[in-house]
């Protein structure tokens, strides 16, 4: 079980964990799956904040006593949310809605955790916090041909990916444009997320 100050990252991403430890966040890591799947007529930044915030509960429940951070990415393009490809068909699909354009990249992060306001001596921090926002920024991608898309997907980094494509990987040579954070766009709006941990005394 986790204590009153440990940071608990509720997600396998190897992106969003480095992001952190790059920033001198210490945390430990508990993945959680939850359905990925937006309702229907569901604004973007709603989904991507309601995601964060069902994989922050569903680990907070395994540590009720640590701060738990849940995030979620999507892009979204013409009003489509984009998330993860279900196969290769599926990310040659989404990287063809975005070339030539400009879209938005949602990350929404969501932190649980003990209130330590409520705390007095002696007694453990049962009251808790829920404090959920989100990050968007703008990214322009230049022209793909057909075949680019192709050799791209056969490389199997757009897999588990939102949107179908790594900013930090080899869709970088495409990306001619950031307006916003551009670690949101890897996966982790790192500065939002520390301004929250300071917030609330994680740090």
């Amino acid at each position: 079980m986790g204590t009153a100050r440990t940071l608990v990252l509720a997600s396998a991403s190897p992106r969003r964990q480095e992001l952190l430890r790059n920033a001198g966040i210490a945390f430990v890591v508990h993945p959680t799956e939850v359905d990925e799947t937006p309702h229907e007529g569901e604004a973007p930044q709603s989904c991507a904040e309601r995601l964060a915030k069902e994989k922050a509960l569903a680990v907070s429940r395994t540590y009720p006593q640590a701060y738990v951070l849940g995030a979620d990415t999507i892009v979204v393009v013409d009003g489509m949310i984009l998330g993860k490809p279900r196969d290769q068909d599926d990310a040659a699909r989404m990287l063809g809605l975005l070339t030539g354009r400009a879209h938005r990249v949602v990350t929404g992060v969501c932190l649980i955790g003990p209130d330590p306001a409520l705390r007095t001596d002696n007694q453990e921090l049962s009251a808790s916090f829920q404090d959920t926002r989100s990050e968007t920024t703008l990214v322009t991608v230049s022209k793909l041909s057909v075949q680019e898309i192709r050799d791209y997907v056969s490389t199997g980094e757009p897999m588990d990916k939102a949107g179908a494509y790594a900013i930090q990987g080899r869709a970088s040579r495409w990306i001619t444009r950031i307006e916003g954070d551009y670690c949101n766009v890897v996966g982790l709006p790192v500065a939002l997320v520390y301004g929250m941990l300071r917030g609330h005394g994680v740090m």
